[in-house]
């Protein structure tokens, strides 16, 4: 059997948890891959809503085994406030969730590094979710990190005291006041505290070579679910850097991220929304300062998962789409929120870039500046897409726009998502 990924082709926030939610019961095992507590995939479970950080969005189904990556960052007591939720409605985590030894734990130093850091860029600031990512991503480059097989070690609080001694000694030569930083609403000693706590209560999971298990089930004929956070325009190396996450969010990162190998990939699922949004700063071609823009942002809900910061809106930005398509080797294409479009007279596409005398029409993101962009409009539609059950209901105004998104990027669309509900996603 081969490995299916499912990834988002924008700056994130495509509505991935909602798909992976849907698409979970064709799997036997969902595997998260790639970053951590920045991440937020919102489901709807039950007609309660859940958003979750580091858990793999097929928790939910007891049959389904989730699996946290080596490729993952994980913080234990942000890990816990998502583990007791689902504890609380009902379900046992413990049986079907599973996590790598190789996966970095995110220290309380960790992000008191990314205030710190974030403080001292001023205007050049990346807008993190100081999570803690990036300093943790840091680490485990500089070969320096604590993973979660260490907590297993009887010499876990020593090692853990050392790297702590070395991240004061940074943060205090940064020269930033760090004292006043709270953590999630509390100061760094009270945070330290429960956070050791969680790290303990971390050994109640199976930790193990995660990288075996996948192996192994794959040589048995299991289905595998590659479940990706943030989206493929922040991509450390392809997304709009500086302004990126610290991890690799496309195809390439599911075979570091879990220890599969290349040849092992199969379908590759890219969701993108029918519009785009950014959270924090950075290059934002298509994006709209205006009443469309607000508009946008209060029929989709846009504001962050994790941060819950509005959500910067815009245009569907082809060529960027095109470079994502190209980049993940995407086989099928999923658009979400096509729904929120609905009722606005015309709407606005980015076909091309222009850079001085070049007009980009090809898969290409222009280097370190943002482009001119060359806009088309087309005809709307006024019907309510979330009360549609079947494609042939579609009216001829929306198909025609997602008809020509197919013909521009090269690969047809598999599912239209129309609303929140699971219900609310159509089969091409």
């Amino acid at each position: 059997m081969k490995v299916d990924v499912i990834l988002g082709l924008q700056w994130g926030d495509e509505g991935k948890g909602k798909i992976v939610d849907a698409l979970a019961p064709g799997y036997d095992i969902i595997a998260r891959f790639q970053g951590g507590p920045n991440a937020g995939h919102t489901i709807m479970f039950n007609d309660r809503k859940f958003v979750l950080h580091s858990v793999p969005s097929g928790i939910f189904r007891k049959e389904i085994l989730n699996v946290i990556g080596n490729g993952v960052v994980l913080d234990p007591f942000i890990f816990f406030k998502e583990i007791d939720e689902i504890t609380a409605a009902g379900f046992d985590p413990t049986a079907n969730l599973i996590i790598s030894q190789n996966a970095h734990l995110i220290m309380p130093t960790h992000r008191l590094l990314d205030a710190v850091n974030e403080a001292a860029m001023g205007d050049r600031k990346i807008g993190s979710t100081l999570k803690g990512i990036g300093p943790t991503y840091t680490d485990k480059y500089n070969r320096t990190g604590l993973r979660t097989g260490n907590l297993l070690s009887d010499s876990f609080m020593q090692e853990y005291e050392l790297r702590k001694a070395v991240h004061f000694r940074m943060i205090q030569q940064s020269g930033i006041p760090f004292e006043q930083i709270m953590l999630d609403g509390l100061s760094f000693e009270a945070y330290e505290q429960e956070w050791l706590k969680a790290a303990e209560r971390l050994k109640q999971f199976k930790i193990c070579a995660t990288e075996i298990k996948l192996n192994q089930a794959l040589a048995e004929g299991k289905k595998v679910l590659a479940e990706g956070a943030q989206g493929t325009l922040l991509d450390v190396d392809f997304g709009s850097y500086p302004f990126v996450t610290s991890s690799n969010t496309s195809t390439g990162g599911v075979c570091t991220g879990l220890g599969i190998a290349p040849n092992k990939i199969g379908k590759v699922f890219g969701i993108f929304k029918a519009y785009c949004t950014r959270v924090g700063n950075g290059p934002f071609p298509t994006e709209l300062f205006d009443d469309m823009g607000e508009l946008i942002r209060k029929n989709g809900h846009e504001f962050g998962a994790t941060t819950g910061r509005p959500r910067r809106t815009g245009w569907l930005d082809l060529p960027a789409l095109r470079y994502s398509v190209m980049l993940n080797g995407v086989t099928d294409l999923i658009m979400t929120k096509a729904d929120v479009l609905s009722g606005i007279e015309t709407i606005q596409v980015c076909e091309s870039y222009t850079c001085g005398n070049r007009t980009h029409v090809l898969p290409e993101i222009p280097f370190g500046r943002e482009p001119g962009i060359n806009i088309s409009g087309m005809t709307g539609w006024k019907e309510d897409l979330s009360q549609i059950s079947d494609a042939a209901m579609f009216p001829a105004a929306f198909s025609t726009y997602f008809k020509y998104i197919e013909q521009q990027v090269g690969v047809k669309l598999s599912y239209i998502s129309t609303g929140p509900e699971r219900n609310q996603l159509i089969k091409m």
